[in-house]
């Protein structure tokens, strides 16, 4: 195969998020946005040995199971939603299988998970309660399809950043939403106002965020601009443009968002509140929330009442099963303190910790408005607020962005030691590297659910309980003396946790299981299959650095290995 070629293949199979898998002429090649069953033509744009990806540029045949009559407009241009044309059924079977291929993948790369299946451990895919109109926010980008074309509203073109797409009917927002689209997009038309453009930084509309309580019907409108206008007045007749049209919810807020930075992200220099309240509320769980322009809130509702059902479930398992309350939580990354306070009737005390200022203010006014005493919110970085704190918890929830925990967090989040933690991923393939380092620290994977948050698009929502040890309800304390013990079995066989918590104290490395499998291996230890194995036949495993080789071998012979 030669990179920019043109080639065609069958989709076999599909991993996360997005990748079809093709095989041509005995070579695997990643397509994205490709999904099984169908035939594709692609332009090679990557050829390394074992990494080969292509450019999908044509559907050349559809699989069987395929309706195109339930994709909008503009499928394949927005490159939100690949699932459009599947039964829905079809995508959980799917995101299932990637999960599932993860997971796998990562057990064979643990040496502590050797013979260990995803079957001992991983729950069926739940399900959202709707897959069509259920996203309760939604950031559209002022701009143009075509340079000097008309001016848009919508959202990026699949890979190209300076092109916007009117999203006409989206499938998957809420149906006020795209009324509301509509209008907006019309009225600056009308008014000749420029949308900000990217690589000149001149122009004045930047976004549209729309934000709705689902369970309240409460609209939240914010119109992002520049400051290159003076917009007092086209503002308010915007509002009363707004305010007079008929929409299922009620828009009880309109804030003017003033950003001049050359970012385009959805940020605030100041704002402007142009009509009722800056924020919205919504019910979850029996709770109601306040939430601002920029506190996070899952975008799915109903989806999200799902997923807190099994953060629930994993807790109450973890922290005994008992009907009263029991325990500290601390809820890491907590947002507008949803899970905090959910998890009030389970908890003794639960401590939530964010970096949103804003998020956190509305999280101890929610706690008020809900009647929660038990709870307390901390705003800041959670790895300084974490050192700041004498505290320890008895269990941990992280729900951390996309890109997982940073490593500096982590490790101090293991550094307490609790029996028990529950991981809440929206990105599988970070939530596996953090996993590795729990897996480091001592902790193993007890349950795991994939939730579908996301109907329609790559994505997946993934709840995970690893505990360190046996659960709290089967613990028992026994007493004993080594005085008069042979101790020599204990010391060959040494565990791989000791081995590192040996060099770590004696010479302040940190050393890999790969690492010490590879040194077994040089001294003639047997080891399982699995521990030592390549995760494939053509990928590469680093080698021991010589100073570590030392390390491990002095370990080996205080532990009589060798």
């Amino acid at each position: 195969m030669k990179k920019g070629n043109l080639y065609e293949g069958k989709v076999v199979m599909s991993a996360f998020p997005n990748k079809g898998i093709v095989h041509v002429d005995g070579e695997k090649v990643i397509v994205k946005n490709a999904l099984p069953g169908q035939t594709v033509s692609f332009i090679l744009s990557k050829n390394k040995t074992g990494s080969k990806e292509g450019r999908l540029v044509e559907v050349l045949e559809r699989s069987d199971i395929e309706d195109m009559s339930s994709a909008c407009s503009v499928f394949g241009k927005c490159g939100g939603c690949i699932y459009q044309t599947l039964p829905y059924e079809e995508e959980l079977k799917i995101k299932e299988s990637q999960i599932r291929t993860l997971f796998e993948n990562f057990l064979r790369s643990e040496p502590e998970y050797a013979g260990v299946s995803s079957d001992s451990f991983l729950e069926e895919i739940r399900p959202s309660p709707v897959y069509a109109g259920y996203r309760n926010k939604m950031e559209y980008s002022f701009g143009d399809e075509v340079k000097g074309g008309d001016m848009t509203l919508g959202m990026h073109v699949a890979g190209h950043f300076n092109d916007i797409v009117n999203t006409d009917e989206c499938n998957i927002s809420d149906p006020d939403f795209e009324i509301i689209r509509k209008i907006t997009l019309s009225f600056f038309r009308t008014e000749g106002m420029p949308f900000y453009h990217k690589n000149t930084g001149e122009g004045f509309l930047r976004h549209l965020l729309l934000r709705k309580g689902i369970n309240t019907g409460e609209i939240l409108v914010c119109i992002v601009t520049t400051s290159a206008f003076e917009a007092a007045d086209i503002m308010k007749r915007f509002c009363e443009q707004l305010l007079s049209m008929h929409t299922s919810g009620n828009i009880t807020g309109v804030v003017h968002i003033i950003n001049d930075s050359p970012a385009d992200a959805v940020k605030a220099d100041r704002t402007v509140l142009l009509y009722g309240k800056d924020c919205f509320y919504d019910e979850v769980c029996g709770l109601r929330f306040r939430i601002t322009p920029f506190s996070f809130f899952q975008t799915n509702t109903l989806g999200a009442q799902v997923l807190y059902s099994v953060v629930r479930r994993y807790v109450e398992e973890a922290l005994g099963g008992g009907d009263g309350r029991t325990g500290t939580v601390f809820d890491l990354y907590c947002g507008t303190g949803t899970i905090t306070q959910i998890l009030s009737g389970v908890a003794k005390r639960a401590v939530g910790i964010e970096i949103v200022e804003e998020a956190v203010a509305a999280a101890r006014e929610n706690a008020q408005i809900n009647g929660i005493t038990n709870t307390e919110f901390i705003a800041g970085d959670v790895l300084k607020v974490l050192e700041g704190l004498d505290e320890k918890p008895d269990l941990i929830i992280m729900d951390p962005p996309r890109e997982g925990a940073t490593p500096k967090a982590l490790a101090k989040i293991l550094d307490y030691g609790v029996d028990s933690i529950i991981y809440v991923s929206c990105k599988p393939t970070s939530l596996m590297r953090d996993l590795a380092l729990c897996t480091d620290a001592g902790y193993r994977i007890i349950k795991a659910a994939p939730v579908d948050m996301f109907p329609r698009t790559g994505n997946v929502e993934t709840v995970v309980c690893l505990s360190k040890g046996d659960v709290k309800s089967k613990k028992i304390r026994v007493e004993f003396s080594l005085e008069d013990m042979d101790t020599d079995g204990f010391k060959k066989g040494a565990t791989y946790n000791a081995i590192r918590d040996w060099i770590k104290e004696k010479y302040g490395y940190r050393v890999t299981n790969l690492n010490i499998a590879q040194v077994k291996q040089k001294h003639g230890i047997i080891e399982r299959e699995n521990y030592n194995k390549p995760k494939s036949p053509d990928s590469k495993q680093p080698g021991c650095p010589e100073e570590k080789i030392k390390a491990i071998e002095d370990a080996m012979r205080h532990f009589q290995m060798i």
